[in-house]
């Protein structure tokens, strides 16, 4: 046993030392230190400086982690911005854009890629936009689908399937609602189907290609639009 490293640990503990503190300065395991200390008792203003000392700890890794955030964010940005020179100009790139600045998810706080429309037509439209535009890995595609219970029909995920050419072990659980009498009654509708990918990345990239859109057209911005705040966090 090392005694004097343990003697020295006691040591450092009653003067209200943290487990890290003293493994800074005593080359023994967590798990060492930990056996050595356990009947150590701190006294409460010992205790209160700890919890100050770890809060203040967390403070600052939390706030060093935002700010990595926000410049990986600025950078992901700037670079999809420029990308608009060479891009706008084709048909696949724009009109899966503005679809997707129209109908899709534009929540700042999931950073959530996400698209719903009832039309198979246009959810083909925003597959292929997704795969050849966004080089969207094919496992990262997550499908759902919102029906009502007049439409409930056992092939419906089959069909959304085929549209998407995702598998179903990729589709959420749909999600069935009760049909109302003001509800439509269309025997042919096939419920809405969103597709889903979860890349922040992504999100960002889109965002900047929209700040990039408004700068080559220039367009006016609404102050209080959210894509004024695209990096303000």
């Amino acid at each position: 046993m090392k005694f004097k490293e343990k003697i020295r640990a006691i040591q450092l503990r009653k003067q209200g030392k943290s487990y890290s503190e003293i493994l800074k300065k005593i080359s023994v395991s967590r798990s060492t230190i930990s056996l050595w200390l356990r009947n150590i008792k701190l006294t409460r203003k010992q205790k209160n400086i700890l919890l100050r000392g770890r809060q203040k700890s967390r403070y600052a890794g939390a706030k060093a982690q935002q700010k990595k955030r926000i410049e990986k964010t600025k950078h992901i940005i700037d670079k999809a911005k420029k990308e608009i020179k060479k891009s706008y100009k084709n048909p696949l790139f724009l009109s899966g854009l503005m679809l997707y600045w129209a109908e899709g998810d534009k929540s700042e706080v999931a950073e959530t890629v996400k698209f719903s429309n009832s039309d198979p037509v246009m959810i083909q439209l925003m597959m292929k936009w997704f795969r050849k535009i966004c080089k969207v890995s094919e496992k990262k595609f997550r499908i759902a689908l919102h029906i009502h219970t007049l439409h409930c029909r056992p092939h419906i995920e089959s069909y959304w399937s085929k549209i998407t050419n995702i598998p179903l072990k990729q589709f959420n659980k749909t999600y069935i609602k009760p049909t109302s009498l003001k509800q439509r009654r269309n025997p042919l509708y096939n419920g809405t189907c969103t597709i889903r990918i979860n890349d922040k990345n992504l999100f960002r990239k889109i965002k900047g290609w929209k700040l990039g859109i408004v700068k080559k057209f220039k367009l006016k911005k609404c102050p209080c639009s959210s894509m004024d705040r695209a990096i303000d966090f």
